[in-house]
């Protein structure tokens, strides 16, 4: 939040995926768990209208309904992993998105931008060439549209392999807060 200059961070718990197979765990406990991790922070608010929507959730209509709510000039921004900005193209009306929101792609410690550009499909590269920026205060000069690329603290943490974890009955106690960890063992959650 402070790198970026954001004034909040949202949490928006898909309600229904459309790109992988339903969750094992409901969307109401999925939003739960994120209320749960974010209570204690002032600026993260947890967004639940993809949950509450009866179809699929689509980035675009969650984004466009967003724009909607805060004008055509504030400053949004979508926050992505690595991995999931590598799979854009498949993403419904993926180039829209650059319309509605700046994107800003999270890349793990170990793994720079050469690394995973290989990879890229040809059109995202495009867009990438297009419109990439290494200033965090170009996200604040217009509404959408820009593509940052940055490096997060090096923290293994995934949530496959925290599922894993509690699947296998480990702990992975310290990956999440204590409050989201509790409410997992209270409601069996992520176990055989």
């Amino acid at each position: 939040m402070t790198a970026f200059n954001l004034q909040q961070v949202r949490f928006i718990p898909a309600g229904q995926p459309p790109h992988r197979a339903a969750p094992r765990v409901s969307a109401q406990k999925r939003l739960e768990m994120v209320r749960l991790a974010c209570a204690k922070h002032t600026g993260f608010v947890v967004d639940e209208r993809e949950v509450a929507r009866a179809e699929p959730s689509y980035t675009v209509d969650t984004l466009t309904a967003l724009r909607e709510e805060f004008g055509a000039a504030q400053p949004l921004c979508l926050l992505l992993g690595t991995d999931a900005f590598l799979g854009l193209t498949a993403w419904r009306r993926w180039q829209a998105l650059f319309g509605l929101a700046h994107v800003a792609v999270a890349q793990r410690p170990g793994f720079p931008q050469s690394t995973w550009t290989d990879n890229m499909p040809q059109a995202l590269q495009q867009e990438l060439h297009a419109r990439q920026t290494l200033d965090t205060t170009a996200l604040a000069i217009a509404p959408a549209g820009r593509i940052l690329t940055f490096t997060i603290t090096a923290l293994d943490i995934a949530a496959s392999h925290i599922r894993a974890d509690l699947k296998r009955g480990a702990s992975p106690r310290y990956l999440l807060p204590d409050a989201v960890l509790d409410y997992i063992s209270q409601n069996q959650l992520y176990s055989e």
